[in-house]
């Protein structure tokens, strides 16, 4: 991740969540009395963020705060600590929210992936997130999947090029497409284009694309599109996967499964925060 889009982020986070103090915390304790903050699993999960995300909040709302974290990509079970600070009561209690938050979700992602991750095991095809981000939160989401075992697509528009189904209907063709792409963009970049039937995926290999995204397509059109390609470009199946589905998409041939779900349906872990003074 940049640490300084992240340091960024954070201090929105907390700002919002803040506001002009914790009126509550401010209230009945003193500035100075010191205490630890737990952080329990409550569910079995895969963790994501726990140093790298939790330990920058608290830092940022006192930089004496002092903690210990378990790895990113480790598989807890309930009742596992996950994460301890220790520094001023008040501090801690201002950043649990905003930790919580990232936390929870972050560790949803990861888990969320591991499972599509473990569905394809042994298989020669990559797991791939989308754009279908938390606005926001893309770094630390796409991060999320990493942590889980997948990898990244294009994390915004200027990242590569994907000349989709309105694209292709606005300009008249694929051919026409591909034609003023490489008449303007970097040549540094892949050219990708989405076929959803296998005249379109002949008509990416005739305009010598490098990826073609087979959207929606049955597994036996996906085996028709890996025969016809036969390695002359990348093949990315996409549409409607799911756990159930997941694995006879990869034992198509397919290079890449990109799931929009990773990131944009993945459940929040149960996490709790518990508090002690010292």
């Amino acid at each position: 991740m940049n640490r300084l889009e992240l340091i960024e982020g954070l201090k929105r986070f907390l700002a919002e969540d803040l506001g002009s103090g914790d009126l509550t915390s401010e209230s009945i304790f003193a500035d100075a009395q010191p205490g630890k903050a737990r952080f329990i699993a409550k569910t079995a999960f895969v963790c994501a963020g726990m140093g790298t995300v939790a330990g920058e909040v608290f830092r940022l709302c006192n930089p004496a705060i002092e903690y210990t974290a378990v790895d990113d990509g480790t598989r807890v079970q309930p009742g596992d600590v996950l994460f301890t600070a220790v520094g001023p009561v008040i501090d801690l209690l201002r950043a649990e929210r905003v930790a919580l938050n990232l936390v929870q979700r972050l560790c949803g992602i990861a888990t969320l992936t591991s499972r599509f991750v473990d569905k394809v095991m042994l298989l020669p095809v990559k797991i791939v997130d989308t754009r279908k981000t938390t606005p926001g939160l893309r770094m630390l989401e796409k991060y999320a999947v990493r942590v889980g075992g997948g990898y990244n697509h294009r994390f915004n528009l200027a990242d590569g090029i994907l000349i989709k189904d309105n694209h292709i209907a606005a300009c008249g063709s694929i051919q026409k497409a591909v034609k003023r792409v490489r008449e303007h963009a970097p040549h540094t970049l892949k050219i990708e284009v989405e076929a959803e039937t296998l005249e379109q995926v002949e008509s990416c290999l005739a305009a010598d694309v490098d990826i073609i995204m087979l959207d929606n397509m049955t597994p036996e059109m996906m085996r028709q599109a890996v025969r016809l390609v036969k390695g002359r470009a990348l093949l990315e199946a996409s549409g409607g996967i799911n756990l159930e589905n997941v694995r006879s998409v990869a034992e198509t041939g397919v290079n890449l499964i990109s799931i929009g779900a990773l990131t944009h349906s993945a459940p929040a872990c149960d996490i709790s925060m518990e508090m002690a003074t010292l």
